[in-house]
């Protein structure tokens, strides 16, 4: 067993080692590298300009500098002096936009400069020059921006290891600042790997919270929908029990029923009592699931025969509030006045919670074809709301039960600093 696992793990190290080429050529060549971050909202400052233009002007500072490194004092500067600052210097300004591209060329510059310099350069002058480290480490920098940390520390172990290699012969004594150089470069390396790994962080924070909220607006929808299926199951079970029993007295009501007559009505009864016991079923899962919701969960579900009631237990709290009716009042479906019911009664708690001290106004219009529900309030007449807890789903509930009777919900601010909520709900099945 012991000579299984040394094979094992010789043949893993071998299988790395041959894919170490591939490997360092997609971190420092293939793969891209990470985008530009965004602009930002519209109105936000456009910092790439105003970073692109301090960038250029840092370049320029070291080029004028570096300059002179690479000529004898008093000497005239050459043409290929002037030609290799100004590519060193582009080099890092490109940086911001291909930084990949830009370290390989930077750390090929800082080769050949630090080849020039070396001979110009006096005895105990530091070596290589704190422009050229200042050049090669910007163009560092710039990569670790926009590379994961893995990538970053190959380019710093690629940049030290190059560093390294160019000072090694010298053609006369200097101050050799090798251990400064790669201390700078690494701190560059560190702190743009940093830099990155807080930008991506923050990414993800916005994008898990996006995702929060969506997952919390979707768990609220679906238990407003639970609880609007349980008062319409409520309905709908009344309903079907009171078709069982006129199924069973309506036999009676007959001198002489056929015998074709009584099969229907025990088929009718039949069918009612199966349609109660699912319903039943299916009621008792979702008041399962939810109990302790409702302080009565087996109370019948109101209608707008309750709208007064209502009202004045709103008015107990202490909002001035008033209710009117217009139109012929009849008799509405039960899934009509139910949702009416339920649509005052969360406009109106909206008022309590958003609007303390606000004037509420409940206007009730019956209609050929439909029924409409106008609830208003005034501004507050404080400024401090009471406070909420829990994302809150009145409006949410209120469009899902207009939806599912095939009815239109309005809501928004009014001229006044108040707010209004209004509903029409059909008395028609919208199918």
């Amino acid at each position: 067993m012991p000579k299984l696992r040394v094979m094992t793990g010789v043949a893993g190290a071998w299988r790395r080692l041959r894919g170490l080429p591939r490997a360092l050529y997609e971190d420092l060549w293939a793969v891209p590298v990470d985008p530009l971050p965004a602009h930002g909202p519209p109105g936000a400052p456009v910092w790439r300009p105003v970073l692109a233009m301090l960038l250029s002007l840092a370049a320029a500072v070291i080029a004028l500098v570096h300059v002179y490194d690479l000529v004898p004092p008093g000497a005239g500067i050459p043409g290929y002096a002037s030609l290799l600052v100004v590519c060193q210097s582009g080099a890092l300004v490109a940086g911001l936009f291909r930084p990949l591209h830009a370290w390989w060329v930077s750390l090929a510059l800082m080769c050949v400069g630090v080849r020039i310099s070396e001979p110009v350069l006096g005895a105990g002058e530091l070596f290589p020059t704190a422009s050229e480290i200042a050049l090669v480490s910007g163009a560092l920098f710039l990569l670790a921006l926009r590379v994961p940390p893995r990538r970053a520390v190959t380019a710093l172990v690629v940049t030290l290891l190059a560093t390294a290699l160019a000072v090694q012969a010298t053609t006369r004594n200097h101050a050799h600042a090798l251990d400064r150089a790669s201390l700078i470069i690494v701190t560059a390396a560190a702190i743009g790997t940093a830099l990155r790994t807080l930008r991506v962080s923050r990414t993800e924070l916005a994008e898990q919270s996006e995702l929060t909220a969506e997952e919390r607006a979707r768990r609220t929808l679906l238990e407003e929908r639970n609880r609007i299926a349980r008062e319409l199951h409520d309905v709908v079970a009344h309903h079907m029990s009171v078709i069982s029993i006129q199924a069973q007295v309506a036999r009676h009501l007959v001198a002489d029923p056929t015998p074709e007559l009584l099969a229907n009505l025990a088929d009718i009864r039949g069918n009612a009592v199966d349609a109660l016991t699912e319903l039943r079923q299916v009621l008792g899962v979702l008041r399962a699931e939810d109990s302790g919701a409702d302080a009565a969960p087996h109370a019948p579900q109101p209608t707008l025969d309750l709208l007064d009631e209502l009202v004045g237990r709103v008015r107990a709290t202490g909002v001035e509030v008033s209710a009117h009716t217009t139109g012929t009042s009849r008799p509405l479906p039960p899934g009509v006045g139910l949702s009416a019911y339920r649509i005052v009664q969360e406009a109106l708690s909206n008022v309590l919670r958003h609007a303390p001290g606000a004037r509420a106004r409940v206007e009730v219009g019956h209609h050929a074809a439909a029924v409409t529900v106008r609830v208003t309030n005034s501004a507050a007449r404080t400024t401090t709301a009471t406070a909420l807890t829990g994302p809150g789903h009145g409006l949410l509930g209120m469009h899902e039960r207009a939806a599912m009777l095939g009815g239109d919900l309005i809501h928004g601010p009014t001229p006044g600093g108040g707010y209004e909520v209004l509903v029409t709900l059909p008395l028609e099945d919208p199918s």
